[in-house]
């Protein structure tokens, strides 16, 4: 009965493969034709050093490239042990975001493209929640090629995503600092909010005051805040910070800033009721852009989600490391 080792000691024959090309598509091939299952267990790198004369790395990469693809899946003190027959799967990938809101979708449609059809990808949502995020990752630990984070703002952030190899890692949204090289795509909130503003203080200045709604228990980047701060201080602006919406608030002479979608339609349904004519009477500036504020022509300042969707899925097809940050873009409507 053929072994894994027979299945790699006849590749050695080919000569454009290398030993790490005899050990991945060895594996695949014994994988094909059933000589090993899922929940196999594979042989240990010293059975393979002893059978095969190759180098303790070599082997280790050669696992390592099958575990990248979703086949393999290693395990402490048990080892290596096959848990997929589809080997024709380039990566196994897992996604971890905040939500599905419309603008992370359009990050989602544009990743999901990059990375083709054989591409194995497994949505997780953690929705702000460090404990969540924490209990994922300890779940799927092992069993993914790649994991593309959302990170959350906390102190026990860092720590949790240390546990990920830098190889392994992408970081999008939210930066965070890791030790190492670490590949992430990420926005930048404190120039471009303060862009954002500079740019509309003479519509700002029409109104009142312009409102910001902001609780400090919230995960909004705290840049946005110092930067609306720095803002009034230096255009001689009224406004304030308030910490949360309250129904039948809205009024006529304000400006309204938010980050919250659930605030922003909130207030264009009280404008509506009271007949109160959007960048006009009242004023608005959301974030986040996405094709519903278009067709209301909402005035947001948004990084390109789309952009940022393609190039971590470039960025993990052509396994390079990657490392930008976009900006926040203000996109002028109605609205203000």
């Amino acid at each position: 009965m053929e072994s894994i080792f027979d299945k790699i000691k006849e590749l050695r024959e080919v000569t454009s493969y290398s030993k790490h090309d005899q050990i991945v598509v060895g594996i695949i091939n014994a994988i094909d034709q059933k000589i090993v299952s899922p929940n196999d267990l594979l042989p240990s790198v010293n059975q393979m050093i002893q059978e095969l004369s190759f180098s303790r790395e070599t082997i280790r990469k050669g696992y390592g490239e099958l575990v990248d693809r979703g086949v393999v899946e290693s395990k402490n003190r048990i080892g290596y042990y096959v848990t997929n027959a589809q080997t024709d799967q380039f990566m196994k990938v897992a996604l971890i975001m905040y939500n599905l809101d419309t603008f992370e979708e359009l990050f989602y449609r544009n990743f999901r493209k990059e990375l083709g059809s054989k591409v194995h990808l497994d949505v997780f949502f953690h929705h702000g929640s460090v404990d969540v995020l924490e209990s994922t990752l300890f779940q799927i630990k092992g069993k993914y090629g790649m994991y593309v984070v959302a990170p959350i703002p906390h102190r026990k952030t860092k720590e949790i995503l240390e546990a990920i190899p830098r190889s392994n890692l992408l970081i999008f949204d939210r930066f965070e600092q890791l030790d190492g090289e670490v590949s992430y795509i990420a926005q930048e909130f404190e120039r471009s909010t303060y862009a954002a503003l500079e740019a509309l203080a003479e519509k700002i200045r029409l109104f009142d005051e312009i409102i910001f709604y902001h609780s400090p228990k919230s995960l909004d980047p705290k840049e946005i805040v110092s930067s609306f701060k720095r803002f009034l201080h230096d255009f001689s602006i009224r406004g304030r910070i308030v910490s949360e919406f309250v129904p039948g608030s809205v009024e006529k002479g304000k400006a309204y800033f938010t980050l919250d979608n659930y605030t922003m339609w909130a207030i264009l349904k009280e404008c509506k009721s009271q007949k109160l004519v959007m960048g006009v009477d009242v004023g608005l500036l959301s974030a986040n852009d996405e094709p519903a504020k278009e067709f209301v022509d909402i005035t947001t300042y948004s990084t390109d989600f789309a952009l940022m969707g393609k190039l971590a899925g470039q960025s993990i097809m052509q396994k390079q490391r990657i490392q930008v940050i976009l900006p926040n873009v203000l996109i002028r409507r109605k609205t203000l």
